[in-house]
């Protein structure tokens, strides 16, 4: 039986609160209680097998470019991009050939799933890739979900629906903007925006599952992902389809995806993309890598280290902290690595999930630490001059923090050094909006 019933929703418990021994800030290592675990991890044939499902996006491929370094202008202890010159080579050698012939100069390399698609893009379409096609085969008739104002995963979501023929209901941090822009103005055409006050916002289980109430109606039922996930494992798709049609009939079934799509089912599309850029002919199995992400809600860097624990892979994951504490990331860590393994058990086997605990992220501050959604001076500057130079698009609060710390670390590290980006490109006519004054010498 299906665990919800008409109007109830039941929340996935949150795990215990990290204890101290999991000092991961600054410095420490992320991934030590791999070694110890190793012999217990499933092999990539079996998790294969389990991303063996239904996906949005057609295949898992994404360009790789390598960015090169240069040190001309560098000044010693410097930390300005300013200072740096970057070249942009969109074919790299991968591979076998990658670490002996990518040795010449300070490099890293960029995953550009900003590429992926002109609207949903980056993490916004990785998560999104294994929940649509659980929310069509759910039948579910709404989503309700929330963001900021220039929220890329709203207008994300918004776009998906449509495309699917699902009505999306978004709900929006703040106040309407007198002009709508960027991501603001996607979600605007899309879906249904409503916009909430800061002080309801804060309390966003409470205010989501409210609005889905309002959305489902008399007759309509609401769902987590979470219990649509678990219906489909429980009762096979065809079954269950069926068995959920009957429930629906005449009346809305409405899905509640968290901010930021921070859920467990949202994981399985970054899982797919770890496995394909472990093939043999791009990063592989053996060799090491620092992988950068920008972390907003923190939910694409939890699902890459559960890919590289699950496929065995010598991979330290580090996430750019933007919009919480490392006390929050690290309890949002636990939670979806919670929530996964309840999801997940049954189809993978409590043995083959050994060593999803917290520490698969390295959570660290980024360079210059602001609240989140505020860019400093010069950061429009530098994202033109890193277009001008390598044709890729960044913008100040989010992929350019994952750009400096892997600039910094392209220049130290003998691992090789690779950046997610995480798209959110079009956040940059938002912020033209908010920042007048710094975009005038463009």
């Amino acid at each position: 039986m299906l665990k919800c019933t008409k109007f109830q929703w039941q929340q996935p418990k949150n795990g215990m609160i990290l204890s101290s021994a999991f000092n991961l800030h600054c410095g420490s290592s992320p991934n030590g209680l791999k070694e110890t675990v190793k012999s217990n991890l499933p092999k990539k044939e079996h998790v294969s097998r389990f991303l063996k499902r239904k996906w949005a996006l057609r295949i898992p491929d994404t360009k790789i470019n390598q960015i090169m370094i240069s040190k001309d202008d560098f000044q010693q202890g410097g930390e300005y991009l300013g200072n740096l010159s970057f070249l942009n080579n969109p074919q790299p050698s991968m591979g076998d050939h990658m670490t002996k012939n990518n040795q010449q100069q300070p490099s890293f390399y960029v995953v550009r799933d900003d590429l992926l698609h002109p609207l949903v893009n980056g993490n916004k379409a990785r998560k999104l890739d294994a929940l649509l096609p659980l929310l069509e085969d759910s039948s579910v008739t709404d989503v309700v979900t929330c963001g900021g104002c220039q929220s890329a995963h709203a207008a994300a979501v918004a776009v998906s629906c449509a495309e699917r023929g699902l009505k999306s209901h978004l709900l929006l941090r703040g106040e309407q903007p007198a002009t709508l822009t960027g991501y603001n103005l996607i979600s605007t055409l899309y879906g249904n925006v409503s916009y909430v006050p800061r002080s309801l916002y804060a309390r966003r289980e409470e205010m989501l599952l409210k609005h889905a109430h309002t959305v489902a109606g008399n007759d309509g039922l609401v769902f987590s992902l979470a219990d649509l996930e678990a219906s489909l494992f429980s009762h096979g798709c065809g079954e269950h389809s069926s068995h959920v049609d009957s429930l629906t009939k005449r009346s809305k079934k409405v899905a509640i995806i968290n901010e930021g799509a921070g859920d467990a089912a949202a994981l399985l599309g970054v899982v797919r993309l770890v496995e394909y850029l472990s093939q043999d002919h791009l990063f592989g199995k053996d060799q090491q890598l620092k992988i950068i992400i920008d972390a907003g809600t923190g939910t694409t860097a939890v699902g890459v280290g559960i890919g590289a624990v699950c496929l065995g892979l010598p991979w330290e994951v580090t996430a750019v902290m933007l919009a919480d504490t490392i006390d929050g990331y690290q309890k949002k860590e636990e939670s979806l690595i919670s929530e996964f393994r309840r999801c997940f058990t049954l189809h993978l086997g409590e043995q083959m999930l050994t060593g999803l605990e917290p520490g698969l992220v390295h959570w660290v501050e980024r360079s210059s630490p602001r609240k989140f959604g505020n860019i400093l001076k010069g950061e429009v500057e530098i994202c033109r001059k890193i277009a001008q130079d390598t044709g890729i698009l960044l913008d100040p609060v989010y992929t350019l923090a994952a750009w400096e710390l892997a600039t910094q670390l392209g220049q130290e590290e003998s691992a090789e050094v690779v950046m997610l980006h995480t798209g959110g490109t079009l956040g940059m006519f938002g912020l033209a909006q908010r920042y007048k004054s710094y975009f005038e010498i463009c």
